[in-house]
């Protein structure tokens, strides 16, 4: 019968490091006892599947018996049979309790963290390094709100009126740019060696739970219950869902793919918090970076897909500052995060603009990606995830950062060829431009 091998954190880990399974758990602020209830669901499944394969050969040994018996001992021998076979019934169906108690303690268990990580929650990540000069005005700043009303840029009146609250529309230069942003971080990410990916924004449960955002995140998420799909809060569940169950050829290094989709995130816990203009919505369009790589690999691109971001966010002449998470601040999936948080003039502060996160072989156990090391043999893949632009805080972002007097905007210079070579939005402008040739 199918044994349990949907895979987590590696149980060889858990059973020969338990203390450093337990340590993460700690700097999560996660509960630890939960390393010991996996321990113990484990020993039990051993046990189950010990005394199941047990029983089958003590069941193929009596029927061996039954065709040797003589006459008057096979009466004998047959109810031993029929007693056995019950048995092996009986254990086949403790095998299957166990298997289910043991996958249930494990997806409990979050990743396990990098050595370095910082302790602490949401207020304790450390700043790296900030970039950029903060920008200062001689008028009073207006939020991005404001300046995309006056631009016909942005409109969440009538986004509410059709979608409720969080909801917006993009309208005039406000579309343009976020076709501008998605075709600036896609062609930056192809020239980069990423395969670009339209992903779709309906998966499959065992995408969004092999990705770890289902469990304790479950509450975040849209799920269509008549046809059991859920909407993904980013394409990363798609591209990683996109390889499961497949043996990659990592021969030539990483496998990276640069997705766009929409993604829709409930908001749950986040009342009150941004609920002005378009910086934490239900609802956005993002260029996601995604990597699949050998473990021993994973950090040093951990560091170049936060090169990439940095660079996009170079491009778009944005200052910023790069953070690196605190354990009890991480996801699910995620042994390490580095945040860039770039500055809202209208708030005084840097918010998340960009992530990215490396969790190492997590994703890929519950997905079973694999590739074939230089034996030739199969080995858990690596998984990490970048955000290249998150269009609609981006464009937030954006109108506040490169604000004038007047009410117009600065367009960096990256952007340009994408708006017609427009130099600046200004209230009541016309969008027209010549088609490139």
């Amino acid at each position: 019968m199918a044994l349990y091998d949907r895979g987590v954190i590696d149980l060889r880990l858990v059973r020969e490091h338990p203390d450093v399974v337990r340590a993460s758990q700690r700097a999560r602020g996660a509960d630890e006892s939960r390393v010991d209830a996996l321990l113990a669901a484990d020993e039990a499944r051993r046990a189950a599947v010990k005394r199941a394969d047990d029983l089958r050969a003590e069941q193929k040994a009596a029927s061996q018996a039954v065709k040797r018996a003589t006459p008057e001992e096979r009466p004998a021998v047959l109810e031993r049979a029929r007693a056995l076979a019950a048995q092996v019934k009986e254990a086949e169906e403790a095998q299957r309790a166990a298997d289910a108690a043991l996958r249930e303690a494990h997806l409990a268990i979050a990743n396990v963290v990098h050595d370095g990580v910082p302790p602490g929650g949401e207020d304790d990540a450390v700043t790296l390094r900030t970039v950029g000069e903060v920008p200062t005005y001689d008028f009073e700043v207006r939020d991005h709100l404001q300046l995309g009303e006056a631009l016909g840029a942005i409109d969440t009146e009538r986004g509410a009126k059709v979608s409720g609250a969080r909801f917006y529309f993009l309208t005039g230069p406000g579309a343009l740019l976020e076709f501008a942003l998605a075709q600036l971080a896609i062609s930056r990410a192809v020239a980069a060696g990423f395969t670009p990916v339209v992903a779709p924004a309906l998966v499959k449960p065992e995408a969004m739970e092999g990705t770890g955002f289902l469990g304790e995140h479950d509450e975040e998420v849209y799920k269509v219950e008549r046809d059991d799909l859920y909407l993904v809060g980013t394409s990363e569940v798609a591209l990683a869902g996109m390889r499961m169950n497949e043996v990659l050829d990592l021969s030539a290094g990483p496998l990276r793919y640069a997705g766009w989709s929409s993604c829709f995130r409930r908001e749950a816990g986040s009342y009150g918090k941004d609920t002005r203009g378009i910086i934490r919505v239900h609802w956005f369009d993002k260029v996601e970076m995604f990597s699949f790589c050998r473990p021993e690999e994973a950090a040093a691109e951990h560091l170049r897909l936060l090169a990439w971001e940095e660079e996009f966010l170079q491009a778009l002449e944005l200052p910023y500052r790069v953070v690196d998470i605190a354990a009890g601040d991480l996801g699910t999936s995620a042994a390490r995060k580095y945040d860039i948080e770039a500055w809202f003039p209208s708030q005084g502060t840097y918010r998340e603009l960009t992530s990215t996160s490396d969790c190492t072989t997590f994703q890929a156990r519950r997905l079973a990606v694999r590739y074939r090391d230089e034996d030739g043999k199969p080995q858990t893949a690596a998984t990490l995830n970048g955000t290249l632009c998150a269009i609609a805080r981006t464009i937030a972002c954006l109108l506040e950062v490169h604000q004038r007097a007047d009410g117009s905007v600065h367009v960096p210079a990256a952007l340009r060829p994408w708006l017609g070579g427009h130099e600046v939005l200004t209230p009541g402008m016309t969008l027209a431009a010549p088609v490139p040739a």
